[in-house]
């Protein structure tokens, strides 16, 4: 594909290097949002084309990763005890709970109803399909997933499906990029925010972030030189003292997003504080399903309440310290387990679960860093 290879081009890629280390000429760290943005780093070796001046540290943008594990324990009781199908994400089946009771596989494996979808549709397709079972959708992400969970949700309201409910885990960006700028002990300085995330909800959450924490954004798509273009327009406006919300990824994101999918949001969601492993409270850091839709909110359904405590440190287990990749304090590298005692095949953490998970990238690509 033709901008494929444009957004990949060797000549392109060396003169935006150069660029950015012609423009630096003091410290500064930087942190990409997203998981699939720090795969495609850790993938091209972008990271290493950068002056030793900056630092890139990777975000919590990894939806499997920061979903509670107090949700998953939920969600595991209900396919155990509950006999409902439990449909969900596939990179949600190997996640580990709080409890470390085993994961949505293994409840697989002891004979739950468990099955991986695609999308909530299908999940709404199961429950037709299926009108003497109860199906739930452990549903998780960030915006760009939610319009498909209310999509369904919707669809089922509709067409009288009382069969299905939806156990809605979704999370909004912006407000954990302000909780880890108002962190004490904070070393970011400006973000590389989600491209698809602002393609469906907009920019308007970020300039309030940029004018009370004077931290540059800049909205930046996922190929090599969008990425690095993306630094660029960061290390600038830090060299010049000028924060500023920019957007690289002009190609796909408008200010206004994208009006149909951010409809359907609000028909169906509220925003709402909310827990992040890793991070724990995030003030209006989630999206809850409104009580208009409460037959098909599996949380008010079956009368869950997850267990919220301890949140907040919840990383790995052992001395696993994905909360500390969570939050950008620690590369996967560091990681005493990275490795060695966590691998995907036995992961410790949820960062080395996801396809979008920090420590996943760094495993996937790690003859490179060694």
């Amino acid at each position: 594909m033709k901008w494929v290879e444009e957004f990949r081009d060797p000549a392109a890629i060396r003169a935006a290097s150069a660029a950015i280390a012609e423009a630096i000429t003091q410290p500064w760290t930087i942190m990409e949002v997203c998981g699939g943005q720090t795969h495609a780093i850790v993938r091209w070796s972008l990271h290493e084309l950068l002056p030793p001046e900056l630092e890139l540290v990777h975000g919590p943008g990894c939806p499997v990763c920061v979903t509670p594990g107090e949700v998953l324990d939920a969600a595991r009781d209900l396919a155990v005890e509950g006999g409902v199908i439990l449909a969900t994400y596939a990179d949600m089946l190997r996640v580990p709970g709080q409890r470390r009771t085993g994961d949505l596989l293994a409840a697989r494996a002891a004979g739950a109803d468990v099955r991986a979808v695609a999308s909530p549709l299908d999940a709404l397709r199961l429950a037709q399909a299926h009108p003497e079972r109860e199906v739930v959708m452990l549903a998780v992400g960030f915006e760009t997933t939610a319009p498909a969970s209310a999509a369904a949700i919707e669809a089922a309201a509709r067409g009288g499906v009382a069969n299905f409910s939806v156990l809605a885990s979704h999370v909004r960006v912006a407000p954990a990029m302000a909780m880890i700028l108002a962190g004490e002990d904070n070393r970011v300085q400006g973000f590389l925010a989600a491209g698809h995330v602002c393609a469906v909800v907009g920019t308007e959450d970020y300039p309030p972030l940029v004018e009370r924490y004077g931290a540059p954004i800049v909205v930046t798509g996922f190929e090599p030189l969008d990425l690095l273009a993306g630094v660029l327009r960061c290390v600038r406006a830090l060299e010049a003292g000028r924060p500023r919300l920019e957007v690289q990824y002009r190609r796909a994101v408008r200010p206004e997003g994208n009006p149909v999918a951010r409809a359907a949001l609000e028909r169906v969601f509220e925003v709402v504080d909310a827990p992040w492993r890793g991070l724990g409270e995030v003030p209006q850091g989630g999206l809850a399903i409104r009580p208009e839709f409460a037959a098909h909110d599996a949380l008010r359904r079956f009368e869950l309440r997850p267990d919220e405590r301890g949140v907040a440190a919840e990383g790995g287990q052992g001395s696993c310290r994905a909360a500390d990749v969570l939050r950008g304090r620690l590369k996967p590298l560091a990681c005493p387990e990275f490795g060695r005692g966590c691998t995907p095949e036995r992961p410790l953490g949820a960062p080395m679960v996801s396809s979008e998970g920090a420590c996943a990238a760094y495993y996937r690509h790690r003859a490179r860093h060694a």
